[in-house]
């Protein structure tokens, strides 16, 4: 069966290797970024580039998205030139950012209007999945949709899950997801300031907590790929997380909880951003954490 021609929008970090993937796939990928080298980049892996989001979407048969914010998804889907006002009836589109359940059914309700299909899908894995294709996609939306898109997912990622119905369960898992991260992060810089600090050996730490309770996904990531080496070039920033905490404990809100760690999670990263450790990882907070202390 021909595979369908695909709209990428939005090549940074993350739609950069997804969409390179798809055309390593087989793919007709068109890509727009409102950067242009991130375009060119596409190009060059095989795909095609866009001058616009409307042209983008004129062209394909799927549009999928991967966006920095809600604003962004928003203004991309919804905004004058946008994928509402250009794609076609019968279009599936599918969004991978990070944006509350509310903003989906907004996008969703009025795409629906206009006879085109949508999934709400947030991944995770960061970078580095998205790379290897081994990204968790945690997909909202028609059941009929999910199983159109399935074959696009499974070229991106390899734990693929339909949650229900609703287009904003995605949304409700990678909020759950990020808030788990948002701890873990944290307490991976204090564990092992600590541990440092009484004269721990931390690569000796990491073997035994990789075979304790200790252990964690983010600990390996921030250790074994950021700390470890010293290097904190972002695969996910500081100022990333932030925003997907403060998503989160909008949701909270709208639920009517009030969880009494959030605000002093988002504090503490709010304090590292002010001190210029917003736009590195996030696994930085170990370097922020020892600045603090040991200050």
């Amino acid at each position: 069966m021909e595979k369908p021609t695909i709209g990428f929008i939005g090549l940074g970090k993350m739609g950069r290797p997804m969409s390179s993937n798809l055309v390593e796939s087989g793919y007709t990928v068109t890509g727009y970024d409102v950067v242009p080298a991130a375009i060119q980049a596409l190009v060059d892996a095989g795909g095609r580039g866009a001058g616009s989001i409307a042209e983008a979407a004129q062209a394909s048969d799927v549009i999928l998205t991967s966006l920095p914010s809600p604003v962004e998804v928003e203004a991309v889907y919804l905004g004058e030139g946008g994928v509402l006002a250009h794609a076609r009836p019968g279009t599936l589109a599918v969004d991978f950012s990070t944006v509350s359940p509310k903003v989906y059914h907004r996008v969703a309700e009025a795409l629906r209007e206009r006879g085109i299909d949508f999934l709400g899908a947030p991944v995770s894995g960061g970078v580095e999945r998205a790379v290897d294709r081994s990204l968790t996609i945690m997909v909202g939306g028609p059941k009929a949709a999910f199983e159109r898109g399935k074959p696009i997912f499974e070229a991106l990622g390899q734990n693929i899950f339909h949650i229900g119905e609703d287009v904003g369960l995605g949304a409700v898992v990678k909020l759950t997801n990020n808030y788990f991260i948002g701890y873990y992060t944290l307490a991976v810089a204090e564990a092992l300031t600590l541990a440092g600090e009484v004269g721990m050996d931390l690569d000796q730490l990491f073997e035994i907590m990789k075979v304790s309770y200790g252990q964690s996904r983010i600990y390996e990531r921030n250790y074994g790929l950021f700390i470890a080496k010293n290097r904190y070039e972002p695969g996910f920033t500081t100022k990333l997380l932030v925003k997907d905490l403060k998503l989160a404990k909008a949701m909270a809100e709208e639920a009517g909880l009030k969880l009494p760690m959030t605000d002093v999670l988002i504090a503490q990263y709010e304090r590292a951003i002010e001190a210029g450790y917003g736009d590195l990882d996030m696994a930085a907070m170990y370097r922020y954490i020892q600045d603090i202390t040991k200050g």
